[in-house]
């Protein structure tokens, strides 16, 4: 995956220029940021929040897996403080973290998380504006000058309109590209650490299957053993491995909710 989708309006190719030449994670877990508080259309977007996002979204690759984020990396760093700090599991899902860290009033965690206040959000737009100063690239985005991604504010930032909609139009695959890159950028720093694209998102926890192999035991009580249609195979009480049965069949159970 190499580009995003086109736009007659829109200077694509400086979006994709965001993610050349990257010597840390910030860029990436910025725009993934972004682009989760765009599914809940949302335009406006406070920086405390972006930042909390980005070490949640950080916080299972770092925590649970390990996985190294270069030696110029600040966010592997401040996930480790932070969980130390808030006192928060490695596992946490990223709802609570999210909660949790935007509703602390511990000094230290908002002097971490406002650490990347101080390069992220304009050298972000550096595609926009090559060659300008902080104070300058913040000026020209919050006039709409070559229309970028957003316009910077000195607390938030706020999408610009078409942007907005084409995210909203094509976010399935600008994330999708996001992570891809990502991939390739961690495994560079990982070369010995398989899988790393499934190292990035935590899975989501399967529903208990309990209720399901109730009404099976209870099938099985009455009719005595089953014969499994997709594997020709005989269930009773006593060999009932969940674990073994058909995908097809457990897939079935599931989707009719029986």
């Amino acid at each position: 995956m190499h580009t995003f989708p086109s736009d007659n309006n829109l200077s694509i190719n400086r979006l994709a220029a965001c993610f050349n030449n990257t010597a840390a994670t910030y860029k990436y877990y910025w725009q993934l940021a972004i682009l989760e508080v765009r599914q809940d259309k949302r335009q406006e977007i406070g920086k405390l929040e972006l930042f909390v996002r980005m070490i949640s979204n950080a916080w299972y690759t770092v925590n649970y897996f390990h996985v190294s984020f270069g030696q110029q990396d600040l966010i592997q760093d401040t996930v480790r403080q932070l969980k130390d700090i808030e006192g928060i599991t490695i596992d946490e899902q990223k709802a609570s973290i999210n909660l949790r860290l935007m509703s602390s009033d511990r000094p230290e965690t908002r002097k971490l998380l406002f650490h990347f206040d101080k390069n992220v959000p304009h050298w972000f737009l550096s595609p926009w504006y090559p060659g300008m100063d902080k104070r300058t690239i913040y000026q020209l985005s919050h006039d709409n000058v070559d229309e970028p991604l957003y316009h910077l504010h000195k607390d938030k930032i706020v999408i610009n309109d078409r942007w907005f909609s084409y995210l909203a139009k094509h976010i399935r695959i600008v994330r999708d590209y996001i992570y891809w890159n990502l991939s390739l950028f961690l495994q560079v720093r990982n070369p010995n650490v398989p899988d790393i694209p499934n190292k990035l998102i935590k899975p989501a926890m399967r529903n208990s299957l309990l209720k399901q192999r109730k009404f099976w035991d209870f099938v099985i009580d009455v009719n005595g053993p089953l014969i499994c249609i997709y594997t020709g195979r005989s269930y009773s009480k006593a060999n009932t491995m969940w674990s073994t049965l058909s995908h097809i069949a457990l897939y079935h159970m599931i989707k009719y909710g029986i």
